[in-house]
């Protein structure tokens, strides 16, 4: 067995495991390195963020810290692509509630780079789901948002992803665990290309399911692990919502 397979088995061991509410941590493959937040839905309020309630985008982490002063946000990222008023590009759901439309076409740029998919959350699972495949089955998300392109697709790179890529970003994406109850966000600690990228969530995490977010305005909260990252303002925001400890915190 070689070293990647190994890891790979020690990270399925990991997400069949007993659930943690969060598991921030820094990993390297094949040179590069990567900041991973491993978390299950069960343990928390795993939900999207968008507008405050004046309908004002929300635009960072700490205006969704102020919007919710009984509960911590342990865990925040960009949550997909959005037009230059911040509104979400492609589908997305708060509350059970569409707020637009599933894009289905292919389109320019990186969001229209089909297969793209959807992350689809309830009050206990977290799925990734790829778009046509999300429209054929129409599954009923607490929270859901489109972005693309799809990363992993039931255990391969994206077909149009090239190992001879020279195109690269700070990037974070998503992959889910097969029974949706565990989801690792991963954002990378330096430019990386898809193939890389993608090759990460594969054949370090094992995991088969996984989507891009962003590149570029990748963005990490996680204050427990010692980060909260500043940087252009957000259009969706996915995050993790706690009780505080007993006697305050």
């Amino acid at each position: 067995m070689n070293a990647r397979a190994a890891v790979a088995i020690l990270w399925l061991l990991a997400l069949a495991g007993p659930a943690a509410a969060l598991d921030c941590r820094r990993e390297s493959f094949e040179g590069r390195s990567y900041a991973l937040c491993r978390l299950s839905p069960e343990e928390g309020d795993l939900r999207l963020f968008l507008n405050d309630a004046n309908g004002q985008p929300f635009g960072e982490f700490s205006a969704v810290e102020a919007a919710f002063p009984d509960k911590r946000l342990v865990f925040a990222m960009n949550a997909g692509m959005y037009h230059p008023d911040r509104a979400a590009v492609g589908y997305y759901v708060e509350g059970g509630e569409a707020q637009t439309r599933l894009l289905t076409s292919a389109s320019p740029g990186n969001f229209g780079l089909l297969p793209n998919g959807v992350l689809c959350l309830t009050a206990d699972s977290a799925e990734v789901i790829e778009t046509r495949r999300f429209a054929e089955e129409e599954p009923a998300c607490d929270y859901a948002t489109q972005s693309g392109p799809m990363l992993v697709i039931d255990g391969k790179l994206h077909p149009r992803f090239l190992e001879s890529s020279t195109s690269r970003y700070v990037r974070n994406g998503v992959g889910t665990s097969a029974s949706g109850d565990e989801a690792v966000f991963v954002i990378s600690d330096e430019p990386v290309t898809f193939w890389e990228f993608g090759s990460f969530f594969r054949d370090f995490l094992g995991i088969d399911q996984a989507l891009f977010l962003d590149g570029n305005v990748s963005r990490l909260h996680a204050p427990d692990f010692g980060r909260s990252d500043a940087g252009r303002a957000m259009g969706p925001i996915v995050g993790l919502l706690v009780d505080p400890p007993e006697g305050g915190g």
